[in-house]
């Protein structure tokens, strides 16, 4: 199938400092990215403090080895489930690129998030781009000082709010703001967090549209999954072309005026009209600033716009087509399996371990006896006690706890021995039961008699 040529372009020339200044714009697109990307930051900061129940709504544990997925505790040994909720997500991203190009990276990433959350922040304490782009020629000193300093300080409060949330995800975020406030931080904790403070306020603050640019590999490999007929931020040359000022303008000149107003918003600063770039994150700023200018030369909208490479050579674009179906087919059936699979997750686990050193014990003549250990982990709150027997061919005697308490033990390994008179073969099948209500969960292991 015919890709739609990824064309290099060379940046526009840049200050002096390496430095170029977004321009804000507003727009309906712009306000569709704020319909997607304000629930994203609110549950985002949100989700880590609820607690339905007393229990973490979203946590990866390392201390208690337990996931709470959605108020949904899982154990380490149902990680798959999280590589097919990864799965999922890769599938989707990769079906909104065959049909819309790089929308996720213009209306979701939380690259691009943070980026325009920090260069609000930029525009509010320093002023507009040209303001800033004028200031930062002139002497550092008196306003202009206090104005840079406290744009770093908020730049620094939102970092560090970012860092203690993501955190939060893996250490209770209850636990770390005590901590934080009691200034009885670990030095792990501190690092960690100054650590993660440290990347957001480079990676929203300073480095910017180079994480595009240059450290993220979807916009190296977009292309295999562009077609024909994939809708992307594209320029209607066609209709554009010549450009004119709107003073030098003539009865065959384009509808482009040439202002450059699509550069000065674009946050990664390239010329959509030179045609599709690896560095378009397709956040359709520069549709709503041309959109603005042809209102206000009373011209239609769309000169750029949401176009595939068909509808831009004028033919009929083609919607249903086996790549993108094919990649829907993915995501559903990665959503039925995940769906199923959380339908038979592991609420009891159970290992047991032979006694190596000494096969088995004789008592007497009859009686033969073996050692295990064993161990059992709970991953359901509510499930406090657990009652342990075992059973096999034959009459087994089991010594040891016959109750284990969760809470007390869960993960510690205990001692148990099992003895038999029924002499039969050398090796033969034991089997551990452990009733919980409403279920029991069984464990195999094995029963020597004698040498072999």
């Amino acid at each position: 199938m015919e890709k739609i040529p990824s064309v290099e372009i060379q940046s526009p020339p840049l200050p002096s400092d390496g430095k170029f200044h977004v321009k804000l714009v507003e727009g309906r697109f712009q306000n569709l990215r704020r319909l997607t990307s304000w629930p994203l930051i609110l549950l985002f900061f949100v989700m880590v403090w609820i607690q339905p129940d007393g229990q973490p709504w979203l946590l990866f544990s390392f201390e208690q080895r337990t996931i709470f997925l959605f108020g949904k505790p899982l154990s380490w040994h149902d990680l798959p489930l999280l590589s097919g909720l990864m799965i999922t997500g890769g599938g989707l991203l990769f079906f909104l690129s065959v049909g819309w190009g790089r929308v996720w990276c213009g209306f979701a990433c939380p690259q691009s998030i943070w980026t325009w959350i920090f260069i609000r922040i930029e525009q509010w304490t320093e002023g507009r781009a040209q303001e800033r782009a004028k200031t930062d020629q002139q002497l550092f000193e008196g306003t202009r000082f206090f104005q840079r300093g406290l744009k770093h300080i908020l730049w620094l409060i939102v970092a560090g709010m970012t860092a203690a949330t993501f955190t939060g995800y893996f250490i209770p975020i209850r636990d770390i703001t005590a901590d934080l406030l009691a200034l009885q931080m670990s030095p792990a904790l501190s690092a960690w967090l100054v650590i993660m403070t440290a990347l957001t306020y480079l990676n929203a603050g300073l480095v910017r549209e180079k994480i595009c640019l240059h450290a993220c590999p979807y916009s190296r490999f977009q292309s295999v999954m562009f077609d024909s007929n994939t809708r992307t931020v594209s320029y209607d040359a066609e209709r554009g072309e010549p450009r004119a000022k709107r003073r030098s303008s003539d009865v065959n000149s384009g509808d482009c005026v040439d202002c450059d107003l699509c550069v000065q918003v674009c946050p990664t600063g390239i010329d959509i009209r030179d045609g599709l770039q690896a560095a378009c994150i397709d956040c359709a700023a520069c549709i709503d600033a041309c959109d603005s200018v042809m209102d206000k030369l009373q011209r239609p909208k769309g000169l750029i716009g949401f176009r595939s490479e068909a509808e831009l050579s004028n033919q009929h674009n083609v919607v249903i087509r086996p790549k993108l179906m094919g990649y829907a087919l993915v995501v559903l059936s990665s959503v039925l399996a995940v769906t199923y699979g959380f339908t038979d997750t592991t609420e009891l686990l159970v290992e047991i371990r032979r006694d190596r050193t000494t096969l088995f014990t004789e008592l007497d003549d009859k009686t033969i006896c073996n050692n295990y250990l064993v161990k059992v982990e709970s991953f359901i709150p509510s499930q406090t006690m657990t009652e342990i027997s075992v059973s096999g061919q034959g009459r087994y005697e089991l010594f040891g706890p016959r109750q284990i308490d969760l809470k007390q033990d869960n993960s510690t390994w205990l001692p148990y021995r099992v003895c038999t008179s029924d002499l039969q073969l050398a090796r033969t099948e034991l089997e551990f039961n452990f009733t919980k209500p409403g279920s029991v969960v069984s464990k195999k292991t094995t029963f020597i008699t004698a040498s072999i």
